[in-house]
């Protein structure tokens, strides 16, 4: 079984094309799978869309109050019942040809999958301070990957069992789950560029990212070696 845990906010012009591309890849691919779309909080019709498909397959879970991508994730990591979890991102730029590709590298034996948009059609800006966010991570966390905030990406169950995510830390999950002693393994993906919507992710968050980043580090204590079950 695949879980696929899909957080959104404001993304009403996405979600039906979203869901339909994940459909078509699971089938074709012959894959036992759920959808588990996330509404955090949204002030457009996105929780009405997500509600309107009606698949068995899907659940939704309504958070009244955005709350952040943090706790939409684990929300959807609490009613994940796969073996294997899948996370993307809601604006259609996260491919669901490259889910396969995902889970053959977790079944090569790896923990967690990260994605890398290698070819990332984002603005300059936004490609720049992703590029700063990346060197910061890798040089305070002692990760070595290109894009470790990609939203793209593939756990194991028990990863997922072992996540608390608190505040801004859904931003260094391959830090912390490396930290923990899980094997992690990046994977080439295609990218696409935004057609529906506005991106979420302003100026402002380079600093709260890099705040979040240091009370990470100072307290990585809490997360050395300590796997749950």
């Amino acid at each position: 079984m695949i879980s696929i845990v899909i957080p959104a906010y404001n993304e009403r012009d996405n979600i039906l094309e979203l869901f339909n591309k994940i459909e078509l890849v699971m089938e074709r691919n012959k894959l036992s799978y759920e959808v588990i779309f996330i509404d955090d909080g949204s002030t457009d019709d996105t929780l009405s869309v997500m509600k309107s498909i009606k698949d068995k397959k899907v659940n939704v879970i309504n958070i009244n109050k955005n709350s952040g991508k943090g706790n939409a994730l684990m929300s959807g990591f609490k009613m994940a019942s796969g073996d294997i979890v899948i996370t993307l991102d809601a604006d259609l730029q996260d491919d669901p040809e490259e889910v396969p590709k995902f889970i053959n590298k977790i079944n090569e034996g790896y923990d967690l999958v990260v994605g890398w948009k290698y070819d990332r059609k984002d603005s300059f800006h936004k490609v720049f301070r992703s590029k700063i966010f990346n060197f910061l991570t890798n040089l305070l966390t002692g990760i070595r990957l290109h894009d470790s905030n990609c939203g793209f990406k593939a756990y194991r169950k028990e990863v997922t069992n072992n996540l608390e995510l608190n505040g801004g830390f859904y931003r260094y999950i391959p830090s912390i789950v490396n930290w923990k002693g899980f094997k992690i393994a990046e994977v080439m993906v295609n990218h696409k560029k935004r057609i529906y919507g506005k991106s979420k992710y302003g100026f402002g968050k380079i600093f709260t990212g890099l705040a979040d980043l240091i009370r990470l580090v100072l307290n990585k204590k809490k997360f050395d070696g300590c796997k749950n079950g």
